[in-house]
């Protein structure tokens, strides 16, 4: 039986918790389409799957970072089932605190695979 395609991206979200969670920047290439954009909590754009996994990296080589959280809320997909909008709420764990807030994801299938194309974090606290 094939998995809805909403369970596959919650999943693949769970998956890349985990990873950051890890520290791990390398084995999040795979999640981000080559060309995605990541709008971060301060507005700050990032393009590109190489400038984002550059940002973790650099992040994870702080020492008062812990991790980034992304709780899914809802995934919506397109009529013909290769996109789709995941909306949720984001929490980063620092030595010093949190912050956190809200997002929105657009998620593409690429051969067989969801990838994320574009993110949208808002810092609603912290």
């Amino acid at each position: 039986m094939a998995v809805a395609p909403e369970d596959a991206i919650r999943a693949r979200r769970k998956l890349t918790n985990k990873l950051i969670a890890a520290h791990d920047a390398a084995r999040l290439k795979p999640f981000f389409a080559s060309d995605a954009r990541l709008i971060a909590g301060d507005g700050g754009l990032l393009t590109g799957a190489a400038a984002i996994l550059e940002a973790f990296a650099g992040q994870f080589a702080d020492p008062d970072f812990r991790t980034y959280v992304r709780e899914t809320a809802s995934v919506e997909l397109d009529a013909a089932g290769e996109r789709a909008a995941e909306a949720g709420r984001w929490t980063a764990y620092w030595a010093a605190g949190e912050m956190s807030g809200t997002y929105l994801a657009s998620w593409r299938k690429v051969t067989g695979q969801w990838v994320i194309e574009s993110e949208l974090f808002v810092t609603l606290a912290g």
